[in-house]
């Protein structure tokens, strides 16, 4: 089962790059569900089961990753997974809007995708690479908003 969502994750986020580059309109919708998608996820998860976030320490391939995961973090899951299901809820909003918002969410997107890159398979790798360099190639465009003006 492992290998079918890394296969899936890596998919889509092949999908997503090449959206961004093609059709950068779908490409940042595909992006607000997605993080709109782990917002929810993380946080009804963080809540009601918190000790499910421990198992990524077997699959982190950074030393500081497995003992972050097994120390500090083990004893404050709900609070940390809670603060990042909020942020990705934020970076799912700004996916559709524009200006500052737009570029802020998306640093943050990368900022985040980068970040969990030491999870290994647990975080899809590489899928998040691939999906930071395709936030990467819809902030540097400049793409109207997902809607068009009526006007």
């Amino acid at each position: 089962m492992t290998i079918v969502l890394l296969i899936a994750s890596n998919l889509v986020a092949i999908l997503q790059l090449i959206a961004a580059i093609y059709w950068p309109r779908i490409g940042r919708i595909s992006f607000a569900l997605l993080f709109a998608w782990a917002a929810w996820t993380n946080w009804h998860t963080s809540q009601q089961h918190p000790e499910f976030y421990l198992d990524y320490a077997q699959l982190a391939w950074s030393t500081w990753y497995i003992q972050f995961i097994r120390g500090w973090f083990a004893t404050h899951i709900q609070a940390t997974v809670g603060l990042i299901a909020i942020c990705q809820a934020l970076i799912a909003f700004s996916m559709l809007l524009q200006g500052w918002v737009f570029k802020a969410g998306c640093t943050g997107a990368i900022i985040f995708l980068v970040a969990i890159l030491p999870l290994g398979t647990g975080a899809g790798f590489p899928c998040t690479a691939i999906m930071a360099v395709a936030i990467y190639r819809l902030v540097s465009r400049r793409v109207q908003l997902i809607w068009r003006h009526a006007l």
